[in-house]
């Protein structure tokens, strides 16, 4: 069955950093759109970044919330696509998620354009 699984997440401390990681079976990243997304409790789920299919442009966007301390990427060997969040802050603060756009080699940041999602890994910045 096909499935995507998060991990990464965890306590850090302000200023720190954490590396997320997005990975599948049953999919092939590469080929897919992928969305990094955030849900901070009691608020609405928000896109973060994504990146494109690698037979589209393979772009990246970032939203406001990461521009500047977030990097994502992705390794096709392993299958996985990262967040690399630097700088955190604790309004980063959320469960964190990765989703597969089924229909679009584009990436948007819109979670209604995606179609498969794992399951959450959570990140609390927190001293």
């Amino acid at each position: 069955q096909a499935q995507l699984v998060e991990s990464g997440g965890g306590l850090v401390q302000p200023g720190g950093s954490l590396r997320l990681s997005c990975g599948a079976s049953g999919f092939t990243l590469e080929y897919y759109a992928i969305g990094w997304f955030r849900q901070a409790p009691g608020k609405e789920r928000v896109g973060v970044s994504c990146i494109s299919a690698s037979n589209s442009d393979g772009r990246t966007y970032y939203t406001d919330s990461g521009k500047g301390r977030f990097t994502i990427s992705r390794d096709s060997a392993k299958n996985t696509v990262y967040l690399q969040m630097n700088s955190l802050k604790p309004e980063d603060t959320a469960v964190y998620y990765c989703a597969i756009r089924n229909w679009g080699w584009d990436c948007t940041t819109e979670d209604s354009d995606y179609d498969y999602w794992g399951q959450g890994t959570p990140v609390t910045v927190s001293s």
